[in-house]
């Protein structure tokens, strides 16, 4: 089981990585933040402070269109912000 999915790259994220030393990723809706600190800490080499988690639903949408009702959903998910300790840093581009 692969826990960390995916880096959240947004400008948001970005900043925070800059000024607090956060970093933001997708991860398995199952994980709990243990495990996402264990998983963080071997990925990419560094010491985390602090793990916050979100869980995200999925966001139903009906349009009306001239030929007729579409409805869509987007993914569920859980987002982990993951803090790091202080002069460490992670850098997305060259690890993925």
């Amino acid at each position: 089981m692969s826990i960390i999915i995916k880096p959240i790259i947004t400008e948001k994220i970005t900043k925070d990585g800059e000024v607090f030393n956060r970093f933001g990723f997708v991860v398995d809706k199952k994980a709990n933040k243990i495990q996402i600190k264990k998983a963080v800490e071997a990925a990419y080499g560094v010491s985390v402070v602090e793990v916050n988690t979100m869980n995200y639903r999925a966001d139903r949408s009906v349009k009306y269109t001239k030929s007729g009702l579409i409805s869509g959903k987007t993914n569920a998910y859980k987002k982990a912000v993951v803090q790091v300790q202080e002069g460490e840093t992670i850098d997305f581009y060259n690890n993925i």
